[in-house]
């Protein structure tokens, strides 16, 4: 993943395309940059976030931009960004987030019409050039951004810095958000809502699908409309996103916390438990809504050692992967030992991170490990986003396992489907050798039509493809789908919390009376 930044302003704006590109960090590890137009030229500049973050990296950079009252800037886990790039257009920057799945098909296309490029990312050509390339051959910025949407497969959401202004532009199937944000002197834009708060701008509209807009410090202006078809990333919610932001009118943390209750709610069989724990920082939301709903005591088994370790699931190399997983929780024996628990996670992707844990637990005196996912099992690789720098379908825990229950590489879709399906017997063999391999207790996943209602949207509006591809997948028959996500939200609320209710009308009934 990545997430950007963006501000045009009457005044100097470094100060908050430094800060509120900084609100990305949790986006990725890998690198990250700023472009400013002072004025009369172009200045940018890019580092490595590898070894540090990006507030230590960028600090001493900033007197170069004093004075600028527009820029860019990124955190980018794959490619060098931003590109500065002089075409027939002009001079302009840009950055860009999410995944050029067809770039080699691209990179011969654009190389058969004797064009170049300069930049590389893993001995690749750079994507985000690409990007920058395609909107060149555009007779204006509109044309050249409407032929990246139709060029590319996968996702592009983009930041275009021109003399004049900004445009930003959402995917075309919204799969990344982009919202704007109004200020005293001007507007910014990002990736994460949360960005605004400190620095002092409020929400002022989120793109749609395939929308651009061109932003000047004056005012906002429509380039192209947004599109009918919307399937932003679920994963937003389950993991990526920052607990403070919305997207699409949806809060985060509420979605987990929903999240968790849907979890509570049918787990009524798991009796002599003690207490509630998530895995820091994702876990704990989904956590806290599964201590509610059950009226179970939660508490911080796991704390995580926030002044120096980064989220596990970015650095490139497994082995940093493993070591930054082991070293940033710390167990708290004071709660664990003697202490049956029910730990949440927002999802298992190799299962070596969760294993571990559930060894560290183990280790300090845990008497049962009750394990709850916060979504299902992740089955298909993400062909939208760069969710994960996965070389291999197997590198999921689920298609290892599958391979040993059905001895064999080769998966039809309907083998899959079958595994993919909660309530088929397939299903629960995997699930069952997951549980063994980690070591739990039990093993429950979230089913996807709770993960739907959890956050709020029609099933057709998000994207699921990495449990059932969406173009193999039925959309399902949520009743209710009128609905607003105020009566949505009042409905769950009333059911998890109304202490009037009898314990079992309360965790029961709270998806019956949604879907009523």
């Amino acid at each position: 993943m990545s997430g950007f930044f963006g501000c045009v302003s009457k005044r100097d704006c470094v100060a908050d395309v430094f800060y509120g590109t900084d609100y990305h960090s949790h986006l990725g590890t890998k690198r990250g940059g700023m472009a400013f137009y002072d004025g009369k030229d172009f200045v940018r500049t890019i580092h490595s976030l590898e070894n540090a973050y990006f507030r230590n990296k960028f600090e001493d950079d900033l007197p170069r931009f004093e004075g600028s009252r527009q820029g860019i800037g990124i955190i980018s886990d794959m490619e060098s960004q931003p590109i500065t790039l002089t075409s027939h257009l002009g001079r302009f920057s840009l950055v860009a987030i999410g995944r050029i799945d067809n770039l080699e098909e691209l990179t011969r296309e654009l190389l058969g019409r004797r064009l170049n490029f300069a930049e590389l990312s893993a001995s690749r050509i750079n994507p985000t050039e690409l990007v920058a390339t395609l909107v060149s051959l555009g007779d204006s910025f509109r044309e050249g951004i409407e032929l990246v949407q139709s060029k590319v497969k996968g996702s592009c959401s983009m930041l275009i810095l021109t003399p004049e202004g900004i445009y930003a532009s959402r995917d075309k199937y919204g799969r990344t958000p982009v919202v704007v944000g109004r200020g005293g002197d001007g507007y910014a834009i990002a990736t994460e809502s949360s960005a605004f708060a400190n620095l002092d701008y409020r929400v002022e509209t989120e793109l749609k699908p395939a929308q651009t807009l061109f932003i000047t410090a004056d005012g906002i202006r429509e380039i192209t409309p947004g599109g009918k078809r919307k399937q932003i990333c679920s994963f937003m919610w389950v993991y990526y996103g920052y607990p403070s932001s919305c997207y699409e009118g949806v809060n985060v943390e509420d979605a987990r916390y929903r999240c968790g209750c849907a979890l509570a709610c049918r787990d009524e069989d798991v009796r002599d438990v003690d207490l509630v724990a998530g895995v820091p920082d994702s876990g704990v939301g989904h956590a806290i809504g599964y201590s509610n709903s059950r009226r179970l005591p939660y508490k911080r088994a796991f704390v995580k050692y926030t002044p120096t370790w980064p989220r596990s699931f970015m650095p490139q190399n497994q082995k940093m992967r493993d070591l930054v997983a082991k070293m940033k929780l710390l167990p708290n024996e004071a709660f664990i030992r003697g202490s049956r628990m029910v730990l949440l996670d927002d999802s298992i992707v190799r299962g070596t991170q969760l294993k571990d844990n559930i060894v560290k637990l183990t280790e300090v005196g845990a008497r049962a490990l009750h394990i709850r996912i916060a979504c299902p099992p992740l089955i298909y690789p993400c062909v939208f986003l760069n969710f994960s720098t996965s070389r291999s379908t197997f590198d999921l825990f689920t298609r290892r396992v599958i391979k040993e229950l059905e001895g064999t590489e080769e998966f039809s879709e309907e083998l899959l489907r079958q595994y993919a399906d909660p309530d088929s017997p397939k299903h629960a063999a995997m699930v069952e050798v997951m549980r063994r391999r980690i070591g739990a207790d039990t093993l429950r996943f979230q089913r996807l039509e709770d993960l739907v209602r959890a956050i709020g949207l029609p099933k057709e509006e998000l994207c699921t493809h990495c449990w059932v591809p969406e173009s193999r997948f039925r959309c399902l028959q949520i009743r209710g789908r009128g609905r607003t996500r105020e009566n949505f939200k009042t409905f769950f609320v009333f059911s998890v919390f109304s202490l009037s209710l009898q314990r079992s009308i309360t965790t029961v009934s709270c998806f019956q009376k949604i879907g009523s």
